[in-house]
């Protein structure tokens, strides 16, 4: 059985760590998900404007990663919620994938 005294110790040591991550919360971080890519020539650039279409080599339901900044954080699919594209997450990263 512990002591109560440690037990006290563990208790203010994860309400201190709850805090300090308080603290935190409110940093905005730059999340990214790559929907997927295409190959355009420079001309076919060049004509592009406003409303123009660019077919992309992903499609609905197909696996995307998520990022926070560089660092791999889950994997999901990609999917339709009323007329916008959005990101379903499947599985978070393992902590040796973060690194």
């Amino acid at each position: 059985m512990l002591d109560p005294e440690i037990q006290k110790n563990d208790n203010q040591s994860a309400e201190t760590q709850e805090i300090n991550l308080q603290a935190v919360y409110d940093i905005p971080l730059k999340v990214k998900v790559v929907l997927g890519s295409t190959d355009l020539k420079l001309n076919q650039i060049l004509k592009l404007n406003k409303g123009a279409i660019i077919e992309l080599d992903k499609k609905i339901g197909d696996p995307v990663d998520l990022f926070v900044g560089d660092k791999l954080v889950a994997r999901g699919e990609i999917v339709l919620v009323d007329n916008k594209v959005g990101v379903t997450l499947t599985e978070l990263a393992k902590s040796e994938q973060l690194s």
